[in-house]
């Protein structure tokens, strides 16, 4: 390994200091940014230079100060900037080459709005700012299925409309492109949901199907692009349809994330495709509900470490 995955520290008042110290005692080896205050009382931690490789014994820490105590559950205003700046540094450092990925604890966006008049969406929004990309792409991924919705965080009511060719065409170029550089995947197989209910059944629930989506995947397969469908989301997930593809392009967030979350409830990675560092995140939330109990589950953040190594050793950073 050339250079650690960064672990960043997330919502202080979250489960990420957590899991962080629980996913170190696994056997995970990373550096993680933030104020080592705010790790779980017991938790054995030392400094870190920029770029050092974390070796066995106490947790790798880049020490970062933050303004307020961490008090689980409850976000405090004054520990947003200090979430904010982390993230800027562990991209200023991987695109330096102290980084080899950037592996994101969960964050509150509203407690980041409230306390440091955070203008992004979310993660993935300001990553790809820092980055200067213009589009991104959000892919969920387990050992079973990787899923990737064209519309995101949006009413379902605003999906049809947002759905254009021109970005399901992006969608599908940039997951395309994500597959052959961070998986490793020469030739990769897409499916392509419709929209619809039975992909439209000819025009009889729907025209989308008809009039959009088969002409570009189409005129995507004359361009060599291994594209199939649109098919009915309802027969797509199960073990023998998911042999026929590397990634599923979803038409909205639900239609993606539901059988992802049913097969991997647990172990689900959030991916960021399109940025020019390997980006990845646990599947969850900050859980404010059982921070500082001792009970949060490393599972996702696991995977998403080791799905961090697996894509920077594809992209050989």
């Amino acid at each position: 390994m050339s250079a650690p995955v960064l672990l960043t520290c997330g919502d202080p008042s979250g489960i990420g200091p957590e899991i962080a110290a629980k996913a170190w005692a696994a056997g995970e080896r990373f550096v993680w940014i933030g104020d080592p205050s705010h790790l779980p009382k017991g938790t054995e931690w030392r400094e870190v230079a920029e770029g050092e490789i974390p070796g066995d014994g106490p947790m790798a820490v880049l020490r970062q100060d933050f303004a307020g105590a961490a008090a689980p559950g409850k976000p405090d205003p004054a520990n947003a900037a200090g979430v904010v700046a982390v993230i800027e540094r562990a991209v200023r450092l991987v695109e330096a080459g102290k980084g080899s990925a950037v592996c994101t604890a969960p964050i509150n966006k509203k407690a980041l709005k409230d306390g440091a008049g955070f203008a992004f969406p979310g993660h993935t929004e300001f990553l790809a700012h820092l980055a200067g990309v213009g589009r991104v792409v959000m892919m969920l991924a387990c050992p079973g299925l990787r899923v990737v919705p064209a519309t995101i965080h949006i009413p379902l009511s605003e999906v049809p409309g947002a759905l254009t060719e021109a970005l399901l065409e992006e969608t599908i170029r940039i997951t395309c492109a994500g597959l052959i550089r961070d998986f490793g995947i020469a030739r990769p197989r897409i499916a392509v949901a419709g929209l619809n209910p039975h992909a439209g059944e000819g025009g009889a629930m729907g025209w989308e199907e008809e009039r959009m989506m088969r002409p570009l995947l189409s005129r995507l397969r004359t361009e060599g692009l291994e594209v199939s469908g649109p098919w009915p989301a309802d027969t797509m997930f199960h073990a023998g349809a998911r042999k026929g593809y590397d990634a599923a392009v979803c038409a909205y967030h639900d239609q993606a994330l539901i059988p992802i979350k049913t097969i991997d409830f647990a172990g689900g990675v959030n991916v960021t495709l399109g940025l020019p560092f390997v980006r990845t995140s646990p599947d969850h939330g900050t859980a404010y509900d059982i921070a500082g109990r001792g009970v949060a589950d490393p599972t996702s953040l696991i995977a998403a470490l080791r799905m961090a190594r697996e894509m920077a050793a594809a992209r050989g950073v």
